[in-house]
């Protein structure tokens, strides 16, 4: 399986008044996870988000998270980014959330990303991106 570990400390501006995680942190983490997923793949999130040359965008158009067990300010956690479904116009990232060393799963969720063009219809995957991710999965 295609997937990338990235390390989330939880900051005092991520918890609500108890110290624990606020749900919207989350989908903050998720974002950063896709961003390190493609630098991963050696591509840019900032001409995959948003290409302005090539005319497409990525837009996240979903998104949920199932919240299993608090994380709290100060701890470290891991993320696991990966690919749950790879369509012809949209991916969709699965994120698992750990403790480590612990390898119960905190938190679990996942982001669909819709492929638009400049008149924000949706299109085909860019080729770059698809291309990357094919390659990735067959390694």
């Amino acid at each position: 399986m295609l997937s990338h570990k990235t390390k989330v400390y939880v900051r005092f501006g991520d918890t609500d008044p108890y110290g624990v995680v606020y749900f919207v942190s989350y989908f903050r983490y998720c974002h950063r996870g896709i961003e390190e997923f493609l630098r991963h793949l050696g591509l840019a999130p900032e001409t995959i988000f948003r290409n302005r040359e090539a005319k497409f965008g990525l837009p996240i158009v979903a998104a949920d998270c199932r919240f299993l067990k608090p994380a709290r300010y100060g701890e470290m956690l891991e993320m696991e980014t990966s690919i749950k479904e790879l369509k012809e116009k949209a991916i969709v990232f699965q994120f698992n959330f750990y403790r480590p060393p612990d390898v119960d799963l905190l938190a679990e969720g996942t982001a669909t990303c819709v492929a638009i063009d400049h008149t924000w219809k949706a299109r085909a995957l860019p080729e770059v991106l698809a291309e990357k991710i094919r390659n990735a999965q067959r390694a």
